[in-house]
């Protein structure tokens, strides 16, 4: 991690919305750093995107086409996650919360925007346009912003040139693929997505960014906990529809009360753990960033389950009992394991706590082959959940 000696204004001076100050990176030990009113704003606009994507794959997979569904889904999400990363990281070192810094970003969030509007088409007809423009608009937003920091900040003018000069480029190639044929559509996509993934690795082997370990976890944590909570909305909302036709009642209280407990054991598993601790190097952190991909997607995805499976229960979905069950299985068990991954490395848990997010994943999995998939779910995550509080226990009395 990047260390800046530059003298900075007070924390509480970067909330007053100067007209300008100069781009000079921040403290990566500043103390009370938590999110800004902008950047609380600028997730729930992006988390508007999140909800039309996954509204998007609820229908196309209650239609009987799942996978293109969710290969228009994955993809969506990755300019969703890959947009609001970055500007994530860049805050967390350069947020001067002038009036440039703000109009750009509102900038941005106007992408955001056009991200939510363009996603039906995306994942449903797999039309990448209003996407595309969309992205690029606030990827260019973000060029300007590294040109700002390169101005400025000498210290770091080449990792922000880096950034910068990639941002640009791959922009250009997003266009152009716009032009391609279908057929070449996917492979573009995958070669442009492994380029703007391999811009930060590229960017910070220069002089590298200060960037706040505890800031970063909050800024994660905050989208985690509203992704999560469009999740409860979505579900809400299909067993409000359910419960205004009169069907099957039974099993769709069942089914909201597995996702109930679901989404409750997700949220403790994920704000168990002591996220700050993790982030003390560039390696962790690239980690850290890149694995919440699967952490997001699959919050999002466990909404839009749970409406499908509400929708089955009541034989509104085209969809066998295993498919509508692993609709649901399947990302809250990716959820789990990535959860797992993200936070044990140097954590030197002891086997048995060790095992117990793997063991859990795939006793879910196995749900996905019983009739009552999603209560058995909530109930596994729920076990889990008191498992990894006994375990806790037993190693704060131990001698």
């Amino acid at each position: 991690m990047q260390t800046n000696h530059r003298r900075h204004p007070a924390p509480s001076a970067y909330a007053s919305g100067a007209w300008y100050r100069p781009m000079l990176a921040r403290r990566a030990d500043e103390e009370h750093r938590t999110a800004s009113a902008l950047e609380l704003l600028f997730d729930l606009c992006f988390v508007a995107a999140v909800s039309q994507a996954s509204s998007a794959l609820e229908h196309e997979i209650a239609a009987g086409r799942s996978l293109d569904g969710l290969l228009g889904y994955a993809l969506l999400f990755f300019a969703i996650w890959w947009a609001w990363m970055n500007f994530t990281w860049f805050a967390s070192a350069y947020d001067t919360d002038d009036v440039p810094y703000r109009l750009t970003t509102f900038v941005q969030i106007t992408g955001a925007l056009g991200m939510a509007a363009g996603a039906a088409d995306a994942v449903g007809h797999g039309d990448f346009t209003l996407i595309t423009w969309s992205y690029v608009v606030m990827r260019l937003a973000m060029v300007t912003q590294w040109l700002r920091a390169a101005w400025t900040d000498r210290e770091r003018r080449r990792s922000a040139w880096r950034y910068a000069s990639g941002i640009l480029v791959l922009q250009v190639g997003w266009l152009v693929r716009l032009t391609l044929p279908h057929d070449g559509g996917l492979v573009s996509f995958a070669v442009l997505a492994a380029c703007e993934l391999a811009v930060p690795v590229w960017a910070e082997r220069a002089e590298g960014t200060t960037w706040h370990p505890h800031h970063i976890a909050e800024r994660y944590g905050l989208f985690t906990l509203i992704v999560l909570g469009e999740s409860v909305t979505a579900a809400g909302l299909a067993v409000r529809s359910a419960l205004d036709t009169g069907e099957a009642l039974g099993s769709v209280l069942t089914v909201a009360l597995g996702g109930i407990l679901t989404v409750f054991a997700l949220w403790w598993l994920y704000f168990a753990q002591d996220a700050p601790r993790r982030l003390r190097t560039q390696a962790t952190a690239m980690l850290w960033g890149y694995g919440h991909y699967v952490v997001f997607a699959a919050a999002a995805a466990v909404g839009a389950a749970l409406a499908v499976n509400v929708a089955h229960a009541t034989h509104h979905a085209g969809l066998s009992d295993v498919q509508a069950a692993a609709t649901y299985t399947v990302p809250v068990a990716l959820f789990i394991v990535c959860v797992w991954l993200l936070h044990r490395r140097g954590a030197r848990l002891p086997l048995k706590a060790d095992v117990l997010s793997p063991v859990a994943a795939c006793a879910v999995l196995a749900t996905t082959f019983t009739t009552f998939a999603v209560p058995a779910t909530g109930i596994i995550a729920t076990l889990l959940i008191g498992a990894h509080l006994v375990a806790a226990r037993r190693d704060a009395v131990a001698p």
